[in-house]
């Protein structure tokens, strides 16, 4: 049975060789699958995640902050989305 594995990587610039500034994992293989480290970022970069393995679903869209939205709380810029699928034993029943 053939699960997914998302992986968002907010970087600190546009590029994907730039650095890991955030991350979040989301595991659809209910932990058949391979975990990645959750205390330190689980790839310096977007390329290292890919040179893993990893294939880039989204990547994100320029936008030019407007004068003064720098001083109000908004999502992160530079978020790239990855995915991996993975083949797993069980049964594929939700817990």
């Amino acid at each position: 049975m053939i699960r997914q594995q998302i992986l968002y990587l907010w970087l600190g610039g546009g590029a994907l060789d730039t650095g890991v500034v955030a991350w979040a994992f989301h595991d659809g293989s209910n932990g058949e699958g391979p975990s990645l480290p959750v205390e330190e970022p689980p790839y310096r970069s977007g390329v290292a995640a890919m040179r893993d393995g990893w294939f880039l679903l989204q990547s994100p869209r320029s936008v030019a902050p407007k004068p003064g939205e720098e001083h109000y709380t908004n999502y992160l810029n530079h978020e790239f989305i990855f995915e991996r699928r993975i083949e797993v034993t069980g049964d594929g029943s939700l817990q």
